[in-house]
């Protein structure tokens, strides 16, 4: 798969959770992705919330490899 259908996929999986953290004044950015990685950003009230691990891990990156089963790691940077 090229990188500009990851990038889509990848795109189109933040879009899907967006909705939920924009409702508590949070949101997500891409930062970088490889073909097993994919690093993102939280944004506004996501960045202190104590849930925010959790969030990555339960939402984010199930989300993210319902697109692209083949990743294997999300991380964010803080």
């Amino acid at each position: 798969m090229k990188d500009q259908e990851k990038l889509i996929k990848i795109n189109r999986a933040l879009e899907e959770i967006r909705p939920f953290l924009k409702k508590d004044g949070g949101d997500i950015a891409l930062i970088d992705f490889t073909d097993t990685e994919v690093l993102i950003q939280f944004e506004g009230n996501c960045l202190s919330c104590k849930i925010n691990n959790l969030t990555l891990n339960i939402g984010v990156k199930q989300i993210i490899k319902k697109y692209l089963p083949e990743i294997e790691r999300v991380r964010s940077i803080d």
